[in-house]
């Protein structure tokens, strides 16, 4: 089963933060209740794209525990490969994604936590950016470690929310292209 995975934070004081766009994202992908597995610790839903089952899965530990669902989920090596991590970028404009394969987690310490888990870098990411931009497309992020804090736990103001909905589109095509003709056409595609 393929496994997509949105980070972020559970409880609703956190529902609309930069922090959450992982999961913001995962619940836009699909039109249906998602259920609670005791287990994994996590919000669940299944879904079918093209040919393949996929699973979706929201932790519900906090971001920077991720990895503790995650451990539950992919259980050898070779279930790597089925996996694919939404999360926030402070790096990259609002409404650009960046599709990522075998990286570090850049200082993201909910990736660093599923990596950490997984005891690999090699699986597939979608990177969304959350940080505001010049027109040329240079970000603007915050400077300081409580500066950044504190936008990451912001709330999206509502035009912000609207841009991380519709691209939530674009990432759901991303993510087809990735199950039915692989990472590198993904790639090719979606990394403009």
């Amino acid at each position: 089963m393929k496994l997509i995975v949105g980070l972020g934070n559970p409880g609703q004081e956190y529902e609309i933060t930069r922090h959450n766009t992982g999961r913001i994202v995962l619940f836009s992908l699909l039109n249906k209740e998602f259920y609670f597995d005791k287990k994994v610790n996590a919000l669940c839903a299944e879904m079918k794209i093209g040919k393949n089952n996929v699973k979706l899965v929201a932790p519900e530990t906090f971001m920077n525990n991720s990895g503790k669902t995650m451990a539950h989920l992919v259980k050898a090596k070779k279930d790597l490969k089925d996996l694919v991590v939404i999360y926030d970028d402070i790096d990259l404009p609002l409404g650009k994604i960046k599709i990522s394969f075998n990286r570090s987690a850049g200082g993201h310490n909910g990736l660093g936590s599923v990596i950490k888990a997984l005891k690999s870098e090699e699986f597939l990411r979608i990177r969304v950016g959350i940080s505001p931009a010049t027109p040329k497309g240079v970000v603007k992020k915050p400077k300081g470690e409580k500066a950044v804090l504190n936008f990451l736990l912001g709330e999206f103001k509502k035009q912000e929310l609207e841009i991380i909905k519709k691209l939530s589109k674009t990432i759901a095509k991303a993510v087809e292209t990735i199950f039915t003709e692989g990472k590198d056409k993904a790639m090719s595609l979606y990394n403009k």
